[in-house]
């Protein structure tokens, strides 16, 4: 009999034999708690969504390749779609499959690799350009109802314009749309797009800009975050429309934009919503205007029913009547109500008039009374103000009188 030995957590295990299963949950236990936490980066590859919603892929480097997992509860907070060829970093544990005796990575938490690094630096660009007021809600522009010229700027090979341009014809195809090309990913795309929004502004070449591309991992869409191109976007007179990448994708451009639709598609759709309604809305108008009329007019055959050509004199009349009876009631009150008032004013005048003449220095004077002056001009209201030997000045109502004091009493 043969006897085999295995090393497990620093003690050994002696049977006679082991079985598959015993072998392999042996491996199991070992892998699994030796490598219960793990962060491997490597090229994914054979990428199988499943039915399940589950993710099976493989992560390979240039000497070795290994099998992954990623379930359903912890894809969907995934904010990119996985595809084949993406350098990713995965963190996770390791775990062994006994039916099939493989061995995998069992996915917590997936990243681009370097996109850690790459939203630390976008987070700290949007708060700074946030402070600057490029994403203010309250600097939105609103899209034109019925805009007559579309302008898109993308890449003219690329799907998204495809796209576009399909849902415009289908939709509103009385839309004129002008493409305005670009790179959207590489070095040389934000320098181009943000001048082909500078360019469109420039010469008014659109009504409302659709600015976007199709998805792609979180450095293909990194020009859509450049500063110039937000920038741009805040600054645009025109319109500006935000689609770039799919509905989980994002970049810094949304925020600044006036509208951000979560697919090049939408946007178009977005775009030509009014357009498409109209028809409809003309046909219920329509239908609406015309139902109202016909109500009004039976309504207004119902109200002539009742009358003739010689009751007509007679019905206005006992509707007009009562009605003439009250202004003239009216002007009669009117009319009383002034004289009344004035009758009160006048009183009040003459009143008046009695009081300043009352106080009127003339008219004491008719009554005999005099001014008299010093030499200065001075009135004497006080016999102690002059001696004996000035010349005083009397100014009855009439003439003037000069006279010289020889007595002066106090009495």
């Amino acid at each position: 009999m043969i006897e085999n030995q295995y090393c497990s957590d620093n003690q050994h295990l002696t049977v006679s034999h082991l079985t598959v299963s015993q072998l392999t949950e042996q491996i199991r236990l070992n892998l699994e708690n030796t490598f219960s936490f793990v962060c491997v980066e490597g090229e994914i590859s054979n990428c199988r969504p499943a039915s399940s919603g589950h993710l099976y892929f493989n992560l390979k480097d240039s000497g070795a390749k290994i099998d992954a997992v990623m379930f359903k509860n912890k894809l969907k907070y995934l904010n990119f779609e996985p595809k084949d060829g993406m350098l990713l970093r995965v963190r996770g544990s390791l775990s062994v499959y006994a039916p099939r005796g493989t061995y995998s990575i069992v996915c917590e938490e997936m990243e681009i690799a370097g996109a850690g690094e790459i939203l630390a630096m976008l987070e700290k660009r949007k708060q700074k350009l946030a402070i600057e007021g490029l994403f203010d809600s309250e600097k939105k522009k609103e899209l034109p109802r019925f805009p007559a010229v579309l302008g898109i700027i993308s890449s003219p090979t690329g799907a998204a314009v495809h796209d576009i341009l399909n849902i415009i014809k289908r939709r509103a195809s009385g839309i004129k749309v002008i493409i305005l090309p670009a790179p959207v990913q590489g070095d040389e795309a934000a320098p181009l797009i943000a001048a082909r929004i500078k360019q469109a502004n420039q010469w008014n070449l659109a009504d409302v800009l659709i600015v976007g591309r199709g998805g792609g991992s979180l450095e293909d869409l990194l020009p859509f975050s450049e500063e110039e191109v937000v920038r741009a976007v805040a600054g645009s007179g025109i319109p500006v429309v935000s689609a770039v990448g799919h509905e989980i994708d994002w970049a810094l451009c949304d925020f600044a934009a006036d509208l951000r639709a979560p697919t090049p598609s939408a946007a178009a759709e977005l775009v030509s919503e009014n357009l498409i309604l109209v028809p409809d809305f003309i046909q219920r108008t329509a239908a609406d205007l015309s139902n109202v009329m016909q109500s009004r007019l039976e309504k207004a055959r119902l109200l002539l029913k009742p009358f003739d050509i010689q009751d007509m004199e007679y019905r206005f009349r006992t509707i007009l009547q009562p009605r003439l009876v009250r202004l003239d009631d009216a002007k009669e009150f009117l009319l009383k109500s002034v004289s009344d008032k004035c009758a009160v004013l006048r009183n009040k005048i003459q009143l008046t008039s009695a009081f300043i003449q009352a106080g009127n220095p003339l008219a004491v004077m008719e009554r005999g009374f005099s001014v008299v002056t010093d030499s200065n001009g001075n009135v004497v209201r006080n016999a102690s103000s002059v001696k004996t030997g000035d010349r005083l000045l009397i100014k009855p109502l009439k003439g003037k009188i000069g006279v010289e004091i020889k007595e002066i009493s106090a009495e």
